[in-house]
């Protein structure tokens, strides 16, 4: 009974998908917003299908790794209620850590950086998957495990909370009152993939954005009469966007000529894990340099 809970999603969330989708095409083509191109939707559906195929492949080890550690589960919630709204809470808490290591260390920011690669921003930008994160982000819900949260219901909420991360990937959403106050939005989810340097590395959350709040990486998406207009895509796009390889691989390419400096081994360390834009000698800027340029807060 538990394996249908994530296919009950699939069945609820694939018609809203293709209607919204539709729906954001048609505005963006009456509306002359370019929006959308062909090859990027193509491309933002391709890099799905590679992270969806890794990870059906990953979920037996993780759910076996899950299932271990929740063994040990130090906690024994009896009220359905709790445990699901608690449940909920660590897993939006454990994605924002995740997220945020996913930006600060060049390791990890090699696998996000296909999720950021798009100059465009639309509802498919959603989908524009991290191909290899299917293979270590179950670790970050160990300690869920481990405190009494059965495997199978934590992918459940991981699953259903990417339903309302994928929403909000939309330029026609603007600022929503008072709910920008504890969610994610659609505006403060522009501002994170601006490459706009007050914007980089700002509001990881996947639902709730108290957690940037509380840890420092908030920023509001601010009029652009009074900053400037958003630029989506990264600081440095690829020359080829749309290639099938290197929109995988091209920020591990960088890595190895990074690597293969004569510079000491400590500093080839430095350029695998400290933060993207990290250099020994200064040629290149941290997102948190760029700010402190700027006369930004970080």
């Amino acid at each position: 009974m538990e394996i249908f809970k994530e296919e009950a999603l699939i069945l609820f969330s694939t018609p809203i998908y293709v209607l919204i989708i539709g729906l954001e095409i048609i505005l963006s083509y009456l509306h002359n917003k370019h929006y959308y191109t062909f090859k990027d939707t193509l491309t933002n559906i391709y890099l799905s299908a590679l992270n969806f195929s890794l990870d059906i492949i990953m979920r037996v080890v993780c759910l076996a790794v899950l299932a271990y550690f929740n063994q040990y589960q130090l906690l024994s919630i009896e009220n359905v209620y709790a445990y699901w709204i608690l449940l909920f809470l660590l897993q939006d808490f454990a994605f924002y850590w995740e997220h945020r290591i996913d930006h600060t260390s060049r390791f990890f920011w090699a696998v996000h950086v296909t999720h950021h690669s798009s100059e465009k921003y639309n509802l498919t930008t959603g989908f524009r998957s991290s191909v290899f994160q299917p293979m270590y982000r179950f670790l970050y819900f160990v300690p869920i495990a481990l405190l009494g949260f059965k495997g199978m219901d934590i992918m459940f909420v991981y699953a259903a909370t990417q339903i309302y991360g994928i929403l909000v990937h939309t330029q026609y959403v603007k600022k929503l009152g008072f709910l920008e106050s504890f969610l994610v939005t659609p505006s403060h989810h522009r501002v994170h993939h601006a490459s706009n340097i007050k914007y980089l590395d700002k509001n990881m959350g996947m639902v709730l954005i108290i957690w940037d709040k509380l840890f420092g990486t908030f920023q509001k998406e601010e009029d652009e009469t009074e900053y400037e207009k958003i630029k989506y895509g990264l600081t440095t796009n690829l020359e080829q966007p749309h290639h099938p390889t290197k929109i995988v691989f091209h920020e591990w390419k960088n890595i190895v000529d990074d690597v293969k400096k004569p510079i000491p081994f400590s500093t080839k360390l430095k350029y695998i894990f400290n933060p993207p834009g990290w250099s020994h000698d200064g040629s290149r800027k941290t997102s948190s340099e760029l700010r402190k340029e700027k006369g930004f807060k970080n």
